[in-house]
């Protein structure tokens, strides 16, 4: 009874220095505590402190520089497996991928046993890392060991193939997974809804009941998404009514909540978004409260729709309630104001953005370009371009220069539309809009030769405008 609450005292008192270390990342007092443990054989006590050992160098994150992570496996245990498992769990849920696709392959060489906790990590390790080599050889290791059987193992292979959109890939590891269950279903939804598989999503969801499967919150959020990718309305409607039939907790969940919203706004019904977005939220104090994420999505309903006025009006709601909007609610806004052709609004609330602390993106100017080309005002424009690169971490994009081509085709600025479409074809050379665009201004203008020679350069290099679409439901 003594010698183990020696030992518990020890183990405690070297995992405090160990916590320590790593807190204050002092890689150098770290290696100084190795070696002690290393002269004293108490690195060798349990598998414990060896573990709680790797932990703190991750931690500093100077693994690379103090030892390698193979000569410090070698004073492990190489028979036991346990010390390797929350090797592989403390990278993967730290974000050292690589390091624990390193941890594993070691295990192979040293012939420890890789169990099935061991190869789901390192499966959501190889595809954090996009490794696809590795994925497949930990796939093949699966069916050698007989781990095709487990639901765990199947699901962390269809997440695996998901992540590097390997859908056929996935949904056929799905099918080979002999008991199924609504994790394994859902990772092959988020893949669907990756790859915009609206089809192949609704099949899967209306198959449930097949495989004695029920819908939990994603599975019923997925669905919703996929009936809006296709404009099922019907099928939208009946998701909505299992939602309230099963769903106690429909007010914990915003992202089912939003889901409902954007599903109603992208098939086309304002209004009944909008009886949904009323209804959302939760009480407090006799009064609804909802998400930044609720309000953003309504806020896209109405800018997909053309509601631009509606946008403005529920954006200043919203700031009236006191929910901070994000980074996507100014998108949708700063668009409305280049609808309405606010420009001094559009301006305030780009500065409001800046003055806030909201990550500033290529989206943002894009719109603000938008705002000024509209109004006429294309100076202005070229000078917000010009002065974009003393913004920190913003960059050009094609949808920048498109739009100040566009306005220079309205406006009859062509010098200034032609070096706006270099610009953009030096980011994207086979885009074709900017083409098309640049052709029509020619037109517009009366320039023949340049639309002619124009023509003959896309026909000589085989560039092909996409021809546009729709999808709607009519009676079913």
């Amino acid at each position: 009874m003594h010698t183990q609450y020696a030992a518990a005292n020890v183990d405690s008192l070297v995992a405090h220095h160990l916590d320590h270390f790593s807190r204050i990342k002092n890689i150098s007092a770290l290696k100084k505590f190795h070696a002690h443990l290393l002269r004293t054989g108490l690195f060798f006590f349990s598998t414990n402190l060896q573990s709680k050992l790797i932990f703190s160098y991750t931690n500093c994150i100077h693994i690379t520089h103090s030892i390698t992570l193979t000569n410090f496996f070698n004073y492990i245990n190489p028979a036991s497996p346990l010390p390797f498992n929350f090797i592989l769990s403390h990278f993967c849920k730290h974000g050292f991928y690589s390091l624990a696709v390193q941890t594993c392959s070691f295990m192979h060489f040293r012939d420890v046993g890789i169990d099935t906790y061991a190869v789901c990590s390192s499966l959501t390790a190889s595809s954090c890392i996009k490794d696809a080599n590795f994925g497949k050889l930990m796939h093949a290791h699966v069916e050698k060991s007989g781990f095709g059987s487990s639901v765990f193992v199947g699901s962390a292979l269809v997440h695996y193939y998901v992540k590097l959109l390997l859908f056929s890939d996935a949904a056929s590891m799905f099918d080979q997974i002999p008991v199924k269950n609504t994790w394994c279903v859902n990772a092959l939804l988020s893949g669907y809804g990756e790859g915009k598989m609206w089809g192949e999503g609704l099949k899967l969801v209306q198959g449930l009941p097949r495989l004695g499967l029920s819908c939990d919150n994603f599975t019923l959020t997925s669905a919703l998404q996929a009936c809006a990718g296709q404009c099922r309305i019907k099928l939208g409607r009946e998701v909505h009514a299992k939602i309230l039939r099963t769903v106690c907790d429909v007010e914990d969940d915003v992202y089912l909540q939003s889901g409902l919203v954007e599903m109603y706004g992208k098939c086309g019904l304002i209004e009944k978004a909008w009886q949904v977005f009323s209804m959302v939220g939760y009480e407090r104090e006799g009064k609804r409260i909802r998400d930044v994420v609720l309000w953003t999505s309504m806020l896209g309903v109405y800018g997909r729709n053309g509601s631009h006025k509606d946008v403005i009006l529920l954006f200043q709601e919203m700031l009236m309630e006191g929910i901070r909007p994000d980074e996507v609610a100014l998108i949708t806004v700063l668009s409305a104001c280049s609808h309405t052709g606010q420009v001094d609004l559009g301006i305030e609330y780009f500065k409001f953005m800046k003055s806030s602390g909201l990550s500033l993106l290529p989206e943002h100017y894009s719109c603000l370009v938008d705002l000024f080309c509209r109004a006429g005002e294309l100076d202005k424009a070229w000078t917000l371009i010009d002065d974009i690169p003393h913004y920190e971490n913003v960059r050009f994009t094609v949808s920048l220069w498109g739009a100040l081509l566009s306005a220079c085709s309205d406006y009859g600025n062509v010098s200034l539309g032609k070096l706006a479409a270099q610009r953009a074809l030096e980011l994207d050379p086979q885009n074709v809009g900017i083409y098309v665009l640049l052709s029509n201004m020619y037109a517009r203008h009366q320039m023949w030769k340049e639309t002619d020679d124009l023509r003959d350069f896309i026909k000589d290099t085989g560039l092909k405008k996409d021809v546009g679409t729709s999808r709607i439901e009519v009676t079913n």
